[in-house]
C-alpha cells in the first residue's frame, strides 16, 4: 500500500518529562489484523526558526525525544520493550558561541530491514531536556497500513502493552 505521514509534537515542560500520545486507532485494529508499518521517522528540535540563543556562557545541554508503545514517566532505553525511536540533540558553547551541535538517533525504524510494527492504538511522544531552551520536539512518521493473521497481531499487540 502507499505510504503516508502522521505528524505529531509535545511541547517541553522546562527541565521534566513531558509526554503526549498518538491515536492510531484510524490505522491499528489487532483483532482486525490492521497494524501499522513505521518506515522513517524525521524529527524536528523546537519550533521553526527557534535557536537555542539563550544559552549562556560555557553551557552545555541536551533535548532529548522518545517514541513509545506504552506510556512512560521517564525516557527509557534501548532495552526497554516499548521503544520505538530516541535520540538527542546535544549544544556546547564556549564565552562567545554555540561550539557544538550534534543530533543522533539512538534507534530508529529506518534502521531496521522492514521497519517496525506497531499493533497498539496508542504510541506516545516524550521529550526531556537538561536545559530549558527548546519548547517542543515534533515527529514525522512515514508509515504503511498492512494485515497480519488475526493471532498474529494479536501477539504483536499484547507484546506492546
Amino acid at each position: 500500500s502507499d505510504s503516508f505521514f502522521i505528524r505529531a509534537s509535545t511541547s517541553t515542560n522546562g527541565l521534566n518529562f513531558a509526554q503526549s500520545s498518538i491515536d492510531l486507532g484510524a490505522y491499528v485494529d489487532a483483532l482486525g489484523k490492521s497494524v501499522l508499518r513505521i518506515h522513517n521517522i524525521s524529527v524536528q528540535y523546537g519550533a521553526p526558526l527557534e535557536l537555542p540563543a539563550t544559552l549562556t556562557p560555557n553551557e552545555d545541554g541536551a533535548v532529548a525525544f522518545q517514541l513509545t508503545t506504552q506510556s512512560q514517566s521517564a525516557l527509557v532505553d534501548v532495552t526497554d520493550r516499548s521503544l520505538i525511536a530516541s535520540g538527542s540533540l546535544a549544544i556546547s558553547t564556549d564565552a562567545s558561541a554555540v561550539t557544538t551541535m550534534d543530533e543522533s538517533m539512538n534507534i530508529s525504524p529506518q534502521q531496521w530491514t522492514k521497519g517496525y510494527l506497531v499493533a497498539v492504538e496508542q504510541i506516545y511522544i516524550a521529550t526531556d531536556q537538561t536545559f530549558d531552551h527548546v519548547d517542543q520536539v515534533a515527529i514525522v512518521l512515514e508509515c504503511t497500513v498492512e494485515t497480519l493473521s488475526q493471532s498474529a497481531a494479536m501477539a504483536l499487540a499484547l507484546s506492546q502493552q
